[in-house]
């Protein structure tokens, strides 16, 4: 890329800059110059912190001050100075680890508290640790370096300009090192960075020592500039001054310390006049930047001018050094997952899972909706601790924490890709190919892993860029860098989480390849997906999940035809509803129409061309497995994410176009998947704010009394946090919520998931109840047996489609609707 040849030119001409100023300017100027020198080491130091490792500190100044008063000390006992400065800053590295250890257990604004608490506690304990600091006077008399017939603010000057062109040199080389890809990987996803064996505490701590060390180091040379020093000369607002200066200039950039500290020291002296507002013109310059440039004034120039040159990977795998790869230092052992148990709340999410994934196997989890899938994954890779049972690579690794699991051998990827987004495309694989070892902290990748990482992106079939930033990848490529990124762990086992979510057919039947090439290198692959069809195409063995518990394991053919399996998928119950008095025969003018609807996330769509129609008084079910695109069609209608074609009328009136809050007053009202409820109000509040939306006058109180007989549990918990009661309730919370907006229809998302039977019956009653009062209702729910009972109509849906539609009484057992939910006619 260009910046690998305009960094180190850019430093050159600092340095000779540096040089040049250092012996021209006269004493006032070479003080300023000086000082600004060292404002640009302590921006480079805080630098490491926000800009490689996330981490934010108001603390700083304490770190400067720290080092400040050690080589005063030091020097004024008789110490050289150049030793002395060291030392401070080994100190003040030290201090900063200290200091990371609480601050690690935080983030956000309470990690800024804690240094501000750190910066507080220092400064009034240099005023009050008298014998040591000299108290609120300071220490006088702080030696200059015997610098023989040379002035000694030019060799002042001239360490500074040396120091600051070390600190940018450093920062630059740390960047492109082990540690800084580890740093940068834990501040994009501290999960994916996890799995990919780092450790997150080791990162986070080596970023404040550095930081600390280099701030301290710039601090140290103050006491000789200033030949004295007391607390007064390290105040708190420089510290934010320092913050601002790295924000402004570019955190993450490696020259926006430089242009930060040009304006905190250099701004000021220009307006020496306008000195009691420079707080303030800081503070409007700092709203400026953000406001036009978030990511600092460098930061946003170089997303503008700076592109990346356009480097591909190479056409075709070399397949036999993927080979040698993957089989260095591997052991012949299996994955055995072993009777292994988790609850959270009382609710068992896992009971007794087993299963055996041999090397060059697939092994698919299958299961509706709350079955427990993602759970089992999460236990594996060691972000939950079983509480029971064991898992086995070769030795046991359940109850580790996940870096360990991932340098044992487990790597993964996720539901939704967790990309480091500002590393770019071959960062990403690189950092994977680290393994969680950070190596030297000058070591950047050679030539040989950068190639193996390109063919690790041939063989998942990228066809990119290997320098578009991940952040700007389309929805595809994001999946297939994820993967690669996962193989460059060189694992044993590799866990694969929905990774067909959003393709299309043409990209999952190419993943079905991939995965199939991956297992002959002898890797154990374990998939969880809704994909029937893809499931079914490449497993070798299926383990069926349902509400935790294992129902069935087998090969494709047998799970198939398992009459549990079909049981779980369309909501096998005893359930019985009360048919209505007489087949609706309301009116046929459509109260929401919608016409060939089409939905995406930035890739292939996950609804193509519906149509459907929803009249006065019915209730109508959406059908279909997981990923069919029932919830991305009711986000639609609510307006939380809009349609990239097609149209939707509400009475007549378009309403595609308008965002939630729009939609909610025209009558549409949503009860999301997951109940979503006010967890710290009231049951009474949380049926209030349903209805926010209206506009007319109306009897709160005996609305929510009509509610409170349609759902009468809720009647003694009606004062109580929505948050302390259990899910059944909360759904039905969640339902009158929606009731008190009136609506014209009530979209009812998923509302049987994680509900016990019982609950589920009462649930549906009162559902049964308001279908009959003439409520109109559209209802999206994968227990499809559980739905057709109280259904008039149903859509059934497949991989965003309709396939089948008709009154639900007819659908009922029909043999479509079960090849929808288990991709039999795709298998066929």
């Amino acid at each position: 890329m260009k910046t690998t040849i305009l960094a180190p030119a850019g430093i050159g001409l600092l340095a000779v800059a540096g040089l040049v100023l250092s012996l021209t300017l006269d004493s006032y100027s070479l003080l300023v110059f000086s000082f600004f020198a060292l404002t640009v080491v302590v921006g480079v130091g805080l630098n490491i912190l926000i800009g490689l490792s996330g981490q934010i500190s108001f603390g700083h100044i304490a770190f400067y001050a720290i080092g400040a008063y050690t080589t005063a000390l030091l020097t004024m006992a008789g110490f050289p100075l150049g030793p002395a400065m060291i030392l401070a800053a080994m100190v003040c590295g030290l201090v900063g680890a200290l200091l990371a250890i609480p601050a690690l257990r935080v983030s956000g604004p309470y990690l800024a508290m804690i240094t501000i608490a750190f910066a507080l506690v220092v400064h009034h304990g240099l005023i009050e640790w008298r014998g040591l600091t000299g108290g609120a006077n300071g220490l006088m008399g702080i030696p200059m370096p015997d610098t023989g017939a040379l002035d000694p603010a030019v060799v002042m000057a001239l360490m500074a300009s040396a120091m600051m062109v070390g600190a940018l040199a450093f920062y630059l080389r740390l960047r492109q090192s082990g540690w800084g890809m580890a740093m940068r990987a834990v501040k994009a996803s501290e999960i994916a960075a996890r799995s990919l064996g780092f450790n997150p505490v080791q990162t986070k701590t080596l970023a404040f020592a550095l930081s600390a060390a280099l701030t301290g180091f710039a601090g140290a040379l103050v006491a000789p500039l200033m030949m004295f020093i007391n607390p007064a000369s390290f105040p708190f607002s420089q510290s934010i001054l320092f913050v601002l200066a790295v924000i402004v200039g570019g955190a993450g950039t490696l020259f926006g310390p430089l242009l930060g500290a040009l304006l905190i020291v250099l701004l000021p002296e220009m307006l020496a006049d306008f000195a009691e507002y420079r707080l303030l013109m800081f503070s409007a310059l700092l709203l400026a930047v953000l406001w036009v440039a978030p990511r600092g004034v460098l930061g946003s120039l170089a997303r503008l001018w700076l592109r990346p040159v356009n480097v591909l990977p190479p056409a075709v795998a070399d397949q036999a050094r993927l080979a040698a790869f993957f089989g260095e230092g591997r052991s012949g052992a299996g994955l055995e997952v072993d009777s292994i148990s988790i609850g959270f709340g009382g609710v068992q999410a896992a009971d007794k899972v087993s299963l055996k994934a041999r090397p060059g196997s697939i092994t698919s989890i299958i299961g509706p909706n709350g079955a427990g899938k993602t759970t089992v994954l999460n236990m594996i890779s060691g972000y939950y601790c079983p509480d029971s049972g064991q898992i086995r690579l070769g030795e046991v690794v359940s109850g580790r924490p996940a870096w360990q699991i991932a340098r044992a051998g487990i790597s993964r990827t996720y539901q939704t890709t967790q990309l480091f987004g500002e590393l770019t495309v071959l960062e990403n694989v690189l950092a994977g190919l680290q393994q969680g070892r950070l190596g030297s902290i000058f070591r950047r990748p050679g030539a040989e892993e950068r190639e193996l990482g390109m063919h690790l992106l041939a063989l998942v079939g990228y066809r990119g860029s290997l320098n578009t930033p991940a952040d700007d990848l389309p929805h595809v490529d994001r999946r297939l860098v994820e993967i690669a990124r996962a193989l460059a762990l060189r694992p044993a086992v590799l866990l694969l989480d929905e990774p067909a979510a959003g393709l299309g057919r043409g990209d999952t039947d190419r993943l079905a390849e991939l995965f199939k090439t991956l297992a002959r290198f002898n890797i154990a692959v374990i998939l969880v997906e809704h994909d029937m069809a893809l499931v079914m195409a490449v497993s070798e063995h299926i383990l069926v999940l349902d509400a935790g518990k294992p129902i069935a394991s087998g090969t494709p053919e047998e799970v198939r035809g398992n009459p549990r399996v079909v049981a779980a998928y369309l909501g096998g119950t005893s359930y019985q509803a009360s048919p209505r008095q007489a087949p609706w025969s309301g009116s046929r003018d459509a109260r929401l129409y919608i016409k060939d609807l089409v939905v995406d996330y930035g890739a292939a769509p996950v609804v193509e061309g519906i149509d459907l129609v929803v009249n006065p008084g019915e209730l109508i079910a959406i059908l279909g497995a997981n990923g069919a695109g029932k919830s991305s069609i009711l986000k639609c209608l609510a307006g939380l994410h809009r349609p990239t074609a097609g149209s939707i009328l509400l009475d007549n009136e378009s309403i595609d176009h308008l965002d939630a809050s729009a939609i909610a007053s025209r009558g549409l009202a949503l009860v999301p998947e997951g109940r979503q409820v006010f967890a710290q109000l009231s049951v009474r509040d949380n049926l209030l704010l349903g209805g926010y939306s209206r506009t007319e006058a109306f009897d709160a109180e005996a609305e929510i009394e009509a509610i409170l007989r349609r759902f009468p549990r809720l009647r003694d918990r009606i004062d109580s946090p929505a948050g302390l009661l259990s899910g059944g309730e909360q759904q039905m919370v969640a339902v009158g919520r929606g009731l008190m907006a009136k609506p014209k229809i009530l979209l009812l998302d998923e509302p049987s998931l994680g509900l016990s039977p019982a609950m589920i019956d009462e649930l549906y009653d009162a559902l049964a109840a308001l279908r009959d009062e003439g409520v109109t209702l559209l209802l999206v729910d994968q227990m499809a047996n559980l739905a057709l009972q109280i259904a008039d109509r149903a859509y059934v849906l497949e991989t965003g489609r309709i396939v089948k539609s008709g009154a639900a009484e007819a659908l009922r057992g029909d043999r479509e609707l079960e090849a929808a939910y288990l991709g039999q006619g795709a298998a066929a």
